[in-house]
C-alpha cells in the first residue's frame, strides 16, 4: 500500500475521506415505494370492483375482500381527528426520510420503509379521496376473522412495527451496531 502510495506521491493522510454508504437509504425509499403502489393499486381495484357487492370470500370465513370506507385511524377510531392524522402522517414522513439518510442498518431501513410506504399510503387517501383534502377516507378491504377491516398500508405498519420491537428486543441500532457485542 505504501509502495502503491508513494508511486502516486500520497501519503495516508492525503487519501480520499470514505463517505457513509447510502444503501439504507435506497432500502427505505424502495421498500416505502413498493408499499405504496402495492397499497394504492389494491385501493383502486378494490373501488373498481366492490361497491354494492357482499363480501368476496377467498379463504372461506377466514379471508374476505370486503369494502369499507374509514374516516379515523386504525379500527376507525377518532374519525373526527381526520385534520390531525394527516398533519401526524406528514410528521412520520419527514422524521423517517430524515432519519434514514444516517442509518447504518438494512433491517432497521426495512422496518422504517414499511412505516413510511403505510403512512404515504393512507396519508395519500386523506389528501386525495373524498370528502376533500386532508379529510379524506381511506379505503379498507382485507376482513379476518375477529379483526377489523384493514388495507395493505396498515399490514405494512403494523409489520414494521414488530420489526422494529424485535430489532430493538436484539439490541440492533439503528447504525447496525450491537452494544456489548465484539466482532
Amino acid at each position: 500500500m505504501r509502495r502503491l502510495q508513494a508511486a502516486r506521491g500520497t501519503t495516508l493522510s492525503e487519501e480520499p475521506a470514505v463517505t457513509a454508504p447510502k444503501r439504507p437509504l435506497w432500502i427505505t425509499l424502495g421498500v416505502a415505494s413498493g408499499v405504496l403502489v402495492l397499497d394504492q393499486a389494491s385501493k383502486w381495484w378494490v373501488q373498481q370492483v366492490m361497491p354494492g357487492r357482499e363480501p368476496i370470500e377467498i379463504v372461506g370465513d377466514w379471508l374476505q375482500v370486503t369494502y369499507t370506507l374509514n374516516p379515523g385511524a386504525a379500527f376507525s377510531m377518532g374519525g373526527s381527528l381526520t385534520v390531525a392524522l394527516t398533519a401526524i402522517a406528514i410528521t412520520v414522513a419527514i422524521v423517517i426520510i430524515r432519519m434514514a439518510s444516517r442509518l447504518g442498518s438494512t433491517a432497521w431501513a426495512v422496518a422504517l420503509g414499511g412505516i413510511l410506504g403505510g403512512a404515504l399510503g393512507n396519508l395519500s387517501d386523506r389528501l386525495f379521496r373524498s370528502p376533500g383534502p386532508f379529510r379524506g377516507h381511506v379505503v379498507d378491504w382485507i376482513s379476518v376473522p375477529n379483526w377489523p377491516v384493514f388495507n395493505i398500508a396498515d399490514s405494512a405498519i403494523f409489520c414494521s412495527a414488530i420489526l422494529m420491537v424485535w430489532l430493538s428486543f436484539r439490541g440492533v441500532g439503528l447504525d447496525g451496531s450491537r452494544p456489548g457485542r465484539t466482532g
